[in-house]
């Protein structure tokens, strides 16, 4: 598809978003299956049924673009799905695999975040302001989940560190 104009490339990262979004449903919980602290299983549970919503959304934008969902592989999320599969078989200590499990999915929120804040500024200057809120809605979403897993990380994080001599740093 040759991308001329900024509608191209919004139906693009649409479509870029809603396959990442799916493939982070199955990689969440995969998470939460091995996610050792409760609070953390519970952390990806509930942002696995916020992560079928905002596929709901993208579909709903879909509709209105007189558009499809599929066709684009996202990459990126696929690389960083892959990355947490890799975690999850590592033979790691409890508190290690959650600081890990963290990280990962902060990656992925991230990237996110990233896609959902130019959506919905593309959606905005395209006059498509249903789609600007629903992608607003999810980015607010996505960033009040980083931030819960900033907050879970803290305790999670010492006590994966828990006996081990600082390093000092000259």
């Amino acid at each position: 598809m040759k991308m001329e104009l900024l509608e191209d490339l919004y139906v693009d990262e649409l479509k870029d978003l809603y396959d990442a979004e799916k493939r982070l449903s199955r990689t969440l919980l995969r998470m939460s299956k091995a996610a050792t602290a409760e609070d953390l299983k519970m952390a990806f549970s509930f942002h696995r049924k916020q992560t079928k919503e905002q596929i709901r959304r993208l579909e709903s934008i879909f509709k209105r673009l007189g558009q499809s969902g599929g066709g684009k592989k996202c990459k990126a999320m696929a690389g960083l799905s892959a990355e947490a599969r890799d975690l999850v078989s590592e033979d790691a200590e409890p508190e290690v695999l959650d600081a890990g499990l963290i990280t990962a999915a902060q990656k992925m929120e991230h990237y996110e975040i990233a896609g959902y804040g130019s959506t919905a500024a593309y959606a905005k200057l395209l006059g498509f302001q249903e789609d600007a809120a629903l992608l607003h809605q999810t980015l607010v979403e996505e960033k009040a989940t980083d931030e819960k897993l900033n907050l879970l990380a803290r305790n999670i994080n010492i006590d994966a560190a828990e006996g081990e001599i600082p390093v000092k740093t000259a």
